[in-house]
C-alpha cells in the first residue's frame, strides 16, 4: 500500500522547475502546492521590520526556556487545543518540544504528570506545522497517514528552537496562569478568510526583512519562522471557544485595553537548514495547498508556578534569564 500511494505523486515529483533564479533544479509536486508565486527571494524583500521601542515603564527582560530541537522525533497530527479528543484533527503533522505527552487526548493532568524536554522543569508544550524538504522520503510513524493528507517529503529537524517571552513596550506584565492555552496565526488562512494570519518568514541575517511567502535565502542563511503570540489576557480565562479571545493582540501603540493585562509576550522563533534549490513546505489541511500564509502556532502554559514567577521577575526587572 505505501509503494502505490508514493507511485500517485510520482508524475508531480517528476516536475522540475528553477526556483526563483536560484539556478539549481528541484522537485516540485504541482498538484498539492505550493504554487510559484508563493517564494520570494529575501533579497526582494525590502526592509520593513524595526524591533519595538520601549517606554520607561516598559519592561524590557526576557525569559528564554531551553527545550531542545525535537530531536527525540514526538510528532502527530492531532490538535488538543483546536480539535481535543480528535485523531488527526489537524490532518498536518506537528513538532513539538517541551511537554513530552501531548497529543489530542491530553488533558491539564496528563499534561501535570508528563515529563518534558526543557532544560528548567517546564512542562508547557509548544507545537507548531513541521517544514518538509520535497523529494525525499517521509520516514516517520505517520508517514501513511501524513500522504493521505496530501502531505509529502522528509520532515526537517529545527536548526534551532528559540522560546522567548518578553515584555509589554509600556508596563510591567504579570504572570501567566498554569494551563493558559494560546495560538497565533491562521492553519486555514489561504481557503477563507486570512485576517488571524500572522505569518512571518525570513532568513538569517536579513531579520529586518519579514514576508508572508516563503523565502529562498543565499548560502549560509537560514530559512526562518517567526510566529508571535498575544499578551493581553481577560484576567479569567485559560481557553475560549474560539480559541482567541481571552488572549489578543495589544494595539499598535504596545498596550493592552483597559479590560485586558498585559502577560509576557511568548515568541518562536525557528531557523531550518534548506538545502539551495530545493523545494520546502508547511504541512497543511489539505485545502489549504502548503501555503506559507498558514504557518500558526500552538502553546499550553504547564511551567511550574515558582518557574512562571522567575520568568515574570526576569520579564519586569529588565534581565535575560533562561
Amino acid at each position: 500500500m505505501r509503494k502505490t500511494r508514493l507511485a500517485a505523486f510520482a508524475p508531480a515529483l517528476a516536475f522540475v522547475t528553477v526556483l526563483a533564479g536560484q539556478g539549481t533544479a528541484s522537485a516540485e509536486p504541482d498538484d498539492i502546492g505550493p504554487e510559484r508565486d508563493d517564494f520570494v527571494r529575501i533579497q526582494d524583500v525590502r526592509p520593513n521590520f524595526e524591533a519595538p521601542a520601549f517606554d520607561d515603564d516598559g519592561s524590557r527582560g526576557q525569559f528564554v526556556s531551553e527545550c531542545g530541537r525535537n530531536e527525540n522525533e514526538h510528532y502527530n497530527s492531532d490538535n488538543v487545543i483546536a480539535a481535543p479528543g480528535v485523531k488527526n484533527g489537524a490532518q498536518h503533522l506537528h513538532d513539538y518540544v517541551g511537554n513530552e505527552s501531548t497529543d489530542g487526548d491530553s488533558d491539564d493532568e496528563s499534561l501535570e504528570r508528563a515529563d518534558t524536554t526543557c532544560d528548567n522543569g517546564d512542562k508547557s508544550s509548544y507545537y507548531w506545522p513541521v517544514l518538509r524538504l520535497r523529494g525525499e522520503r517521509d520516514d516517520t510513524p505517520q508517514a501513511d497517514q501524513s500522504e493521505d493528507d496530501g502531505n509529502v517529503g522528509k520532515p526537517l529537524t529545527p536548526a534551532s528552537v528559540t522560546l522567548r517571552f518578553t515584555g509589554n513596550t509600556t508596563e510591567r506584565v504579570r504572570e501567566m496562569p498554569r494551563f493558559l492555552r494560546m495560538i497565533t496565526g491562521d492553519a486555514k488562512a489561504e481557503s477563507g478568510d486570512d485576517d488571524k494570519a500572522r505569518p512571518q518568514w525570513t532568513c538569517s541575517g536579513f531579520e529586518n526583512r519579514r514576508t508572508d511567502k516563503y523565502p529562498l535565502c543565499p548560502p549560509g542563511s537560514r530559512v526562518t519562522r517567526i510566529l508571535d503570540f498575544p499578551s493581553c489576557w481577560d484576567g479569567e480565562n485559560t481557553d475560549s471557544s474560539d480559541h482567541r479571545s481571552h488572549v489578543v493582540f495589544p494595539g499598535r501603540d504596545g498596550r493592552c485595553d483597559d479590560d485586558r493585562e498585559p502577560i509576557a509576550h511568548l515568541e518562536f522563533v525557528l531557523t531550518y537548514k534548506v538545502p539551495q534549490g530545493r523545494l520546502f513546505a508547511l504541512d497543511s489541511f489539505p485545502t489549504e495547498k502548503h501555503s506559507p500564509k498558514t504557518d500558526h502556532g500552538d502553546f499550553i502554559n504547564v511551567m511550574p508556578d515558582g518557574l512562571m514567577r522567575r520568568a515574570t521577575d526576569c520579564v519586569n526587572e529588565g534581565q535575560n534569564c533562561s
